[in-house]
């Protein structure tokens, strides 16, 4: 998740424009629904607002700390780094 977040705060405005900001404001949203779904299964996930490219990095650090917080020790998180390679790759950076 640094990684790609990284690798988003360092890309071109002209990539972010061509969908890697797109994917990565789909992976924060992903996260953050993941997170909320294990805090209050029971309430309906709100969706994260979109606030610009350029803070994409930043939303899918936020999420990404969020879903770890509330992850249960025994998680098993193999499927939330697959998520995040997925979305890198699909984003190019």
């Amino acid at each position: 998740m640094e990684h790609f977040a990284d690798r988003l705060r360092a890309a071109p405005q002209s990539r972010l424009q061509r969908g890697a900001a797109a994917e990565a404001l789909g992976l924060a949203r992903e996260l953050a629904r993941r997170a909320q779904r294990l805090e209050a299964p029971d309430v309906e996930p709100r969706e994260m607002p979109d606030a610009g490219m350029f803070a994409a990095a930043d939303q899918i650090t936020v999420a990404g700390n969020d879903l770890a917080v509330v992850l249960p020790a025994d998680a098993d998180v193999d499927d939330a780094v697959r998520v995040v390679e997925e979305a890198q790759k699909r984003a190019g950076v």
